[in-house]
């Protein structure tokens, strides 16, 4: 059954979410705008502000609404989920304030599912309760997001393995209890075979930052985004997570959620350029008349809001994909999931730049100030085209898989739908009944 409603139980949740995220989260966004500052577990703002923010999440059930109850979360569905983060994508802190925040959220997952016990306890259980933050480092300067170009290894020795190599613009690294990265474990085969996952607990020696990197309009030095270089670091053989080359397997699994989840909460940054965009038509004026009155105006308005609609709705079905692929265990239901996960992945960045450009052209000079959000907001569309692979990389999926079971035309000089050729077989199909028409 085809049906476009939410359950009212879950729908008063989603109320609240937004409620509570417009009028005590966003707030916070003001007064602490730093990209750094959310992770800062030292930071006065966690502390005072955001631990008892949580724990009315916490009341709600809403808290790490990703994973399963038996890890303190909702167990919630990808669809769901898209619609809870849909609200969380409108603020910078919303994610913390409700455990949902990335690398986190993706390092719990793949703890959860492929960590022992001893690391379960060690790492994930303090990460899910929000009393700690990790770094992911998959990315190096030479390989970009080839992992076919990763040269940062990990070598056997005695009990333990020993990493060398560089990890590039790996997030929250500064701030973080510890680093999972994916490093080249057996050179002489294919990346997707010869890669494994390491827990780098901070401080560990011969692992240090190069230097922190930030995004655009941060000082040149400063930002969360590490540039590590390893040096002989050494770690115990039980650091390793999950089975020796199955990094790159863990990996996919991984950045599959965030891949979705990045989406979603792009729509509500939409969303939330999108109302900016109406309130700011609604006010102003512009040659002795409301800029409402202006057509091209509404005509940018309506392709704004019809981009977003179509946007948010394949996010949607991208979820339920998902759901349908886990409820069924089916390979295909598996493989189309990952078709309309590419291409999500694929779209977001091009719908956040053009509504958000939109919002932002039309507020004028103040649109590209430092006095709204929305310039900061646009910039989440160029980043988000780099993040979890770039937006060719997952293009190139969708096609390889539309093109898997394609089957060439018979004519393969004008194809099936020629219709001089299919006429011809009209004409053979209904002959007997042609003879009897007048």
């Amino acid at each position: 059954m085809w049906d476009f409603s939410t359950d009212p139980e879950y729908q008063a949740k989603l109320d609240w979410a937004a409620r509570f995220v417009r009028e005590e989260v966003e707030p916070i966004d003001l007064l602490f705008p730093g990209f750094a500052e959310p992770y800062d577990r030292e930071g006065e703002a966690y502390r005072e502000l955001v631990l008892p923010l949580q724990a009315r999440v916490r009341e709600q059930g809403l808290w790490a609404a990703h994973l399963p109850p038996s890890l303190g979360g909702m167990g919630m569905g990808q669809v769901g989920l898209a619609l809870l983060n849909e609200i969380l994508g409108r603020s910078q802190w919303a994610p913390m304030v409700f455990g949902t925040q990335a690398p986190d959220s993706g390092n719990a997952e793949i703890l959860a599912h492929h960590g022992t016990e001893e690391q379960r306890h060690e790492f994930l259980e303090p990460l899910l309760g929000g009393r700690i933050v990790s770094t992911y480092a998959m990315t190096e300067p030479t390989g970009g997001a080839d992992p076919g170009g990763f040269t940062c290894r990990a070598v056997r020795d005695g009990d333990g393995w020993v990493i060398d190599g560089e990890k590039w613009f790996a997030s929250n690294y500064p701030h973080a209890a510890f680093v999972i990265a994916m490093v080249i474990t057996d050179p002489e085969v294919p990346v997707h075979r010869g890669s494994s996952m390491f827990i780098i607990p901070a401080g560990t020696p011969g692992m240090e930052m190069v230097r922190g990197t930030g995004l655009a309009g941060e000082p040149v030095g400063e930002g969360v985004h590490g540039y590590l270089r390893f040096t002989g670091c050494r770690v115990p053989a039980e650091n390793l997570l999950g089975e020796p080359g199955t990094g790159f397997a863990i990996a996919q699994q991984r950045l599959g959620g965030g891949r979705l989840h990045h989406a979603m909460r792009s729509a509500g940054l939409c969303r939330r350029a999108l109302e900016m965009m109406i309130e700011r038509i609604a006010s102003r004026t512009t040659r002795g008349g409301p800029l409402a009155d202006q057509q091209a105006v509404r005509q940018s308005l309506a392709d704004a809001w019809i981009k977003l609609e179509q946007f948010r709705l394949q996010v949607l079905h991208a979820a339920w994909q998902v759901d349908r692929a886990k409820e069924t265990g089916d390979r295909d239901h598996a493989r189309a999931a990952r078709l309309h996960i590419s291409a999500v992945k694929a779209a977001t960045p091009g719908t956040l730049i053009d509504v958000v450009y939109k919002a932002m052209h039309l507020h004028g000079a103040l649109g590209v100030s430092n006095e709204l959000p929305l310039a900061r907001m646009w910039q989440a569309g160029p980043t988000l085209g780099i993040a979890d692979g770039p937006t060719e990389a997952h293009k190139d999926v969708v096609a390889k898989l539309l093109l898997r079971d394609a089957v060439p035309a018979q004519d393969r000089l004008f194809g099936s739908e020629h219709i001089p050729t299919r006429q011809i077989a009209a004409r053979q199909k209904f002959a007997g009944l042609l003879k009897e028409m007048p």
